[in-house]
């Protein structure tokens, strides 16, 4: 049998002409001989199975219909792109965005970007199925061909990846729900949200004005109080205006007209007013209390892996510390995240509006101290210097300054109260004509700097120091002289410190708070606990991080829950007072508390054997662990790190910069002439072999972009080895041959 077998296989290597084609011929002849062997038949056999089973390698073709073929280029450089072509034009109307609507690449970062939100985790590009690409791409045809509806609950082109419901096998009751009742925001409704955003953040935010700080990139609470510390010292009068309402809701055609400005594009124009004018279905309320229902116990609920962990409890918590200011996020019908974009977009009018304002009111005096230019916000002065009592008068300089949160504004007037007046009666006048938003004097009060403003829950106060004046008169003599003088103080209000505390129920009481215990951790462990709080405690420091007081209202902070917690461990260590809690757990709670006397070990033996989790104790009991307050100055005509890179790019990326670059560095004498001359004879040939080279190519004589690499190659040496030639040959060309 084997010795037929092996005779056979000698006959199929003979006749192989007629079997293989001339592809597989070498390849399948040489993988038999090497691997049969007539001395041992069973080895023949086996190689004469793996001939039969063998299939040469081929590469499968690319399938047109794969959707990853349309994603030519990464969405992070289509974006970047898109910011560096808005910084260097920024007063450009943008008219075709339906261009970028038809990027993939941007619907697949958006994608990521929500999964992102969604999920809790990463999604890195190549993690994306197939299916999930296909999604994208019919919403993406759906927005183009105008078949996309805001809102759709049952209608989906892409779902989410948590999303696992059947809404076919759906019972009836099950759908009506739906569609009556408040429901998050649908998956796709974000992505088409997040792919409109963009596209049209870049556009808008090389428009917007310097003076708004809300709801953009790079710009947050802090920043708007370093300008102030900065801008507004030697201010008398504050006109502090509050303009929420407008966030609250607004007029469909003020938002339309208003993006009409800039953007001239049907398709987004369209997109954007359908989402403003479609309702959004929410919960009818009857007003009718209904009766609480006991709730059986429930067993506690376990995350699935794919499911993005809640909000910590020090997290929460600094939430409700968040200023009048900055707590209204506007919601404009189904436009979600660019609802805020939209609100500064309507906004901005109001801000070239102050700043216009601003240069009609500056009047300088030379007389003045710190602000004596006639330029004014060329040279503001050095404004950390004391200003010199009487701030204000016929001698002193006029001037005005704005600055925006989101619909809350600040104002400051140095001048008569006359002038604050006059300003706030126009002001009334434009909101009245340009948002039809009717304000009063009550609205808009005007009020002294002695009084103390409060904004972004900081006051605004003067503070008199007596700086010592040394001069030198007539004559040589040096004078030294007692001055008085005022300073702008930005400090944190204890006062709304206590109303935040009591609203999350930490203290009770005004003039003597009295700390309560948070009982929402009382099943939770000592260590966790105290780990929790510290994190509040930090970010407190952080947020308090440019107050003048910062030691102050820290140490209040730690103080209120120090003594929340030791009433807590109190009650649930039975330790009937704070004063035995501090006994046992030491000042700042760092010792563990036994449940019961002598029942536990020592608990550093523990700790070292790995059998407890070590305690941490509370941060900043005292008033010297906390950090000093940040003085550092904010630059004039501050920017955004990623602003700032943006427009040193572009100025790079001009010619007229690399060209005033060669002459000062010809003027300092750092290059020859003759070397100057020679590396424009260079630049000159490689542009004449470039323009060869794009001849060709436009001339279809070059099709390949491998062909175009080996011309430049070749051109590239060409150009070296003349240069070469006519450096050795003594050539030189002169000026007038250039």
């Amino acid at each position: 049998m084997h010795r037929r077998l092996s005779i056979f296989t000698h006959k199929l290597l003979k006749n192989s002409n007629s079997i293989l084609n001339t592809t597989t011929k070498h390849t399948t002849t040489f993988f038999l001989c090497s691997h049969f062997n007539p001395s041992n038949p069973r080895a023949g056999g086996f190689a004469f199975f793996r001939f039969l089973s063998y299939s040469p390698v081929s590469r499968r073709p690319p399938d047109p219909e794969d959707p990853s073929n349309l994603i030519k280029e990464d969405g992070v450089s289509v974006i970047s792109q898109m910011w560096i072509e808005n910084f260097r034009e920024p007063d450009r109307i943008a008219t075709n965005l339906s261009s970028y609507l038809r990027r993939l690449e941007l619907w697949v970062l958006a994608y990521q970007k929500v999964c992102a939100d969604e999920m809790g985790a990463y999604m890195p590009r190549s993690a994306i199925q197939r299916a999930a690409l296909e999604d994208l791409l019919a919403l993406r045809n759906a927005v183009l061909d105008s078949r996309f509806r805001w809102g759709a609950r049952l209608e989906f082109y892409i779902k989410s990846p948590k999303d696992k419901t059947d809404y076919q096998s759906l019972s009836k009751r099950k759908i009506k729900a739906i569609l009556t009742t408040t429901q998050p925001t649908p998956f796709q409704d974000r992505l088409v949200q997040e792919v409109l955003l963009m596209i049209l953040e870049p556009i808008y935010e090389s428009r917007f004005s310097q003076k708004s700080f809300a709801f953009r990139p790079g710009r947050t609470a802090h920043t708007a109080l370093r300008v102030i510390r900065r801008s507004f010292a030697g201010y008398l009068w504050y006109i502090k205006g509050d303009l929420s309402t407008i966030l609250d809701g607004t007029k469909v055609g003020m938002v339309i007209n208003a993006l009409i400005r800039d953007v001239r594009d049907k398709k987004v124009i369209d997109l954007l007013k359908a989402a403003l004018v479609t309702p959004v279905i929410t919960t009818k309320d009857d007003g009718v209390e209904k009766k609480k229902k006991k709730r059986k116990y429930q067993k506690k609920r376990v995350l699935a892996e794919d499911e993005p962990k809640p909000d910590p409890y020090w997290l929460e918590t600094f939430f409700g510390f968040a200023p009048e200011e900055a707590v209204k996020l506007p919601s404009w019908g189904h436009c979600g995240i660019l609802s805020p974009l939209l609100a500064n977009v309507c906004l901005d009018e109001l801000d070239r509006w102050m700043e216009g304002k601003i240069k009609d009111f500056y009047h300088p005096s030379k007389s003045d101290v710190i602000w004596n230019s006639p330029e004014g916000e060329a040279e503001q002065g050095n404004t950390s210097w004391p200003e010199f009592v009487p701030t204000s008068g016929p001698d002193k300089t006029r001037k005005m300054d704005y600055i925006r949160y989101g619909g809350h504004i600040l104002i400051g007037i140095r001048g008569p109260r006359a002038d604050a007046a006059t300003l706030r009666k126009q002001l009334i006048e434009f909101c009245d004509q340009k948002y039809m938003l009717k304000l009063d004097n009550e609205s808009l009060p005007i009020e002294h700097i002695t009084k103390g403003i409060m904004f972004l829950d900081h006051v605004l106060c003067r503070r008199v120091v007596y700086p010592t004046l040394r001069y030198t008169a007539t004559g040589g003599k040096i004078i030294s002289e007692k001055g008085v003088g005022t300073l702008l103080s930005v400090t944190a209000s204890l006062k709304q410190c206590i109303k935040q505390f009591r609203k999350l129920s930490f203290l009770k009481g005004d003039r003597d708070p009295d700390p309560q215990p948070c009982f929402r951790m009382f099943h939770a462990t000592q260590a966790h606990t105290n780990a929790q709080m510290n994190k509040f405690l930090s970010t407190m420091v952080e947020w308090y991080k440019y107050a003048d007081n910062r030691k102050k209202i820290v140490n209040f902070c730690s103080y209120i829950l120090r003594g929340s917690l030791a009433k807590l461990y109190a009650a649930k260590y039975k330790l009937r007072s704070r004063a035995k809690v501090y006994k046992i757990g030491s000042r700042n709670l760092s010792r563990p508390l036994k449940e019961k006397k002598g029942q536990s070990p020592e608990y550093h033996n523990l700790l070292r054997m790995g059998l407890v989790e070590s305690i941490d104790g509370l941060q900043y009991t005292r008033m010297s662990l906390v950090p000093e307050t940040d003085y550092s100055p904010l630059p004039n005509n501050w920017r955004p790190d990623h602003e700032k890179a943006l427009l040193e790019y572009i100025r790079l990326d001009d010619p007229k910069t690399i060209e005033e670059q060669r002459s000062c560095i010809m003027d300092q004498g750092l290059v020859s002439p003759q070397d100057y001359i020679s590396m424009l004879v260079w630049n000159y040939k490689r542009n004449a072999v470039m323009m060869d080279q794009l001849s060709l190519v436009n001339s279809g004589s070059i099709n390949t972009e491998r062909d175009q690499l080996l011309l430049l190659g070749s051109n590239q040496d060409k150009l070296e080895h003349r240069t070469k030639e006519e450096e050795e040959n003594g050539e030189r060309f002169s000026v007038s041959q250039m």
